[in-house]
């Protein structure tokens, strides 16, 4: 399908042309490339709102500052569709995170313009700051460097260790608070209420106006500038008082807030506030999915990424219509069953890092709003903090995607394993994560959690496993416990079965057979269940074993595996060094087996983007994979 930008937008193929125009242009630059992504995302699905609410900035950026010259960092790079149009992918963006298309995220290796690679939230700060102390260092005096952050993403302890280092540093360095008080779910803490008060200030407003004037004539000064700088400086302490104290505090000069919809404003603002030397902070207020009414006035959550197709004019969901039941959401296997739980268990509790819709965690938050929390975007915080609970005998379920999970590390080991807490680890969207990419496939939590001392790792094969193995989680004091599963739906519609515990380290037998014995972890185990199908029709007869857990494995049911079979395939939804596979080569190396094995899995390398089944495909850990896997077995000898 061929998507067609206005007249002035189809003139810009990279920054320089957009700045070409005259300043008066720029209005209408920025409603075609507004329209031009609606009109695309609309058909081809991706973030929305995000993007929509930075147009003028965007804009406003690239034709203030010298890009790729001057280096603008985009943080999480929900919001970079515009950015990427702008630069050079105008053509190629309805390949806009469809398989082997353009990243959804800035990428080094896509473009010159993306200055860093991102996707998960508040890098900018830091890595901006490292490309201006670099410049310095190569006496680079005149280039600028940009951090574009929003206020959700401002919430990470990661963005505040890199403002307290930047106001040391004198560097050309600019944050721009993006601030539309929104991540994906609306933003909470304290943060949020210093914001606001700011943005509401009565008696900050009042003089607003006559502030910004005084700075619209700093570049008019030459050698003078510092002093009115000094001057405006002093003029908003003045009047924030309290409100300053943050960013002043940490050595910043702030300036705003200011209407991030006002692209004439926007430029004369960052062309005055390149004169000024040091660390400064430009306030803008945004309001996210900013041109489509739907997103403006509707669900903001929803609109961060409608997930389907949609009216590009009056925002109807184009929802696939059918009367066949579907399977419900991992997620939402979760979040039902949790609540489930907490009603039974009044030592339970949830908590996420600012993904209470995506985790499903908002079903607990609406019925037991005193039992869920939100922490914001802070994964290490969500991991201590649920410890903290644990050791006062609650039972948390800290629900974090698995590549987020990552951040945390340090504190899963410090603060959880160390000291034996019962924090209950719901890994969400385990495996490859589908179109967002390969910052946020979970691939490889299987390896890093199983190397933990006293944690148990659990990944159900579909939802009525994931209801045992959480209420098996909450029973008794086991430590800490993970469970992991993928994105997406499972393969149940009646899921509501009663709960049963499964003891720790416990698998299954699926199935018997002969010579070949298929392996399993977690959901990729309904691949396997229809390749033995389809095997059956050639003859051949392959065992098939849920293993259910990577730690403890259960030893009875391997011995039984390596006693009978000589040939081994193991299947997994993870990254197969380390994981799965090698955990069941390891046992079979440290109890004096020999057998021929083969780990299908996610290869050592990183897996771009693309709907899970290609990925899954692509891996080589599909319903094919394992066809071919035993059919290469089953005529070849053994070779151990």
């Amino acid at each position: 399908m061929e998507f067609k930008a206005g007249p002035l937008l189809e003139r810009i193929t990279y920054p320089p042309d957009l700045r070409k125009l005259k300043e008066s242009e720029l209005k209408q630059v920025c409603d075609e490339l507004r329209r031009f992504i609606i009109e695309v995302v609309s058909v081809n699905g991706g973030h929305f709102g995000a993007s929509l609410g930075v147009v003028e900035l965007t804009v406003a950026l690239h034709y203030v500052f010298n890009t790729p010259e001057d280096l603008l960092v985009w943080d999480v790079g929900h919001q970079a569709y515009g950015h990427k149009i702008l630069t050079g992918r105008r053509k190629i963006f309805h390949t806009n995170r469809i398989y082997k298309g353009i990243s959804g995220f800035p990428k080094r290796s896509e473009s010159e313009y993306d200055t860093f690679g991102v996707g998960h939230s508040s890098t900018s700060v830091s890595a901006a700051l490292g490309m201006a102390v670099a410049s310095r260092h190569n006496k680079a005096k005149n280039r600028q460097h940009i951090a574009v952050i929003g206020d959700g993403a401002m919430t990470a302890g990661m963005a505040f260790e890199a403002l307290n280092h930047a106001g040391v540093e004198n560097t050309n360095l600019l944050v721009v608070l993006n601030d539309n008080c929104m991540s994906i779910d609306p933003n909470v803490g304290a943060l949020k209420e210093y914001l606001t008060d700011i943005t509401t200030s009565h008696t900050y407003n009042k003089i607003k106006d006559e502030t910004w004037k005084l700075l619209g004539k700093v570049s008019k000064f030459g050698p003078n500038a510092q002093e009115i700088a000094a001057k405006i400086e002093n003029s908003i302490k003045g009047v924030l008082l309290k409100q300053s104290n943050l960013f002043e505090s940490l050595r910043f000069r702030y300036f705003g807030p200011i209407d991030g919809h006002d692209v004439n404003h926007l430029v004369k603002v960052l062309r005055d506030l390149k004169d000024i030397p040091g660390p400064k902070i430009l306030h803008c207020i945004t309001v996210k999915g900013k041109g489509f009414k739907a997103s403006e006035e509707g669900d903001a959550t929803l609109w961060h990424a409608p997930g389907v197709q949609f009216d590009k004019i009056t925002g109807e969901l184009f929802k696939k219509k059918t009367d066949i039941p579907r399977p419900p959401k991992y997620q939402d296997v979760f979040g039902h069953t949790l609540l489930e739980l907490a009603g039974k268990n009044e030592k339970i509790m949830g908590v996420t890092p600012a993904m209470p819709t995506g985790s499903s965690m908002n079903i607990l938050m609406k019925s037991m709003p005193d039992r869920a929390f939100d922490v914001g975007i802070a994964e290490q915080h969500a991991v201590t903090f649920s410890a903290g609970l644990a050791t006062q005998g609650l039972i948390p379920f800290c629900n974090i995607y698995s590549s987020f999970m990552q951040r945390a590390y340090d504190q899963v080991i410090h603060d959880v394993a160390l000291q034996k807490l019962h924090v209950v680890f719901c890994l969400d969207r385990a495996g490859v994560a589908g179109v967002d990419g390969p910052t946020h496939h979970g691939a490889y939590d299987l390896a890093y959690m199983r190397c933990i001392p006293n944690m148990i790792i659990s990944a159900p094969m579909n939802e009525e496993e994931l209801r045992n193995l959480m209420y098996t989680a909450q029973a008794g004091d086991t430590g800490p416990f993970c469970i992991r599963y993928p994105r997406g739906e499972g393969v149940m519609t009646e899921w509501r079965t009663p709960m049963q515990a499964i003891e720790p380290g416990k698998g299954r037998k699926i199935q018997d057979g002969e010579e070949i014995a298929i392996l399993s972890l977690g959901h990729v185990g309904n691949y396997a269940v229809s390749a033995c199908r389809d095997l059956s029709g050639e003859g051949l007869c392959p065992a098939h074993y849920d293993m259910r857990f990577v730690k403890p494995l259960d030893a009875g049911l391997l011995h039984e595996v390596f006693k009978k079979f000589s040939k081994i395939v193991t299947v997994e939804d993870g990254c197969i060094m380390g994981g799965f596979g090698s955990a069941i080569a390891e046992f079979m190396i440290d109890n004096g087996y020999a057998a021929s094995i083969k780990r299908l899995g996610i290869p050592d390398r990183i897996i771009e983007h693309g709907e899970q089944p290609q990925l899954h495909r692509e891996c080589g850990y599909d319903k094919d994979a394992i066809i071919n896997a035993v059919r290469e077995f089953a005529s070849s000898p053994v070779t151990a």
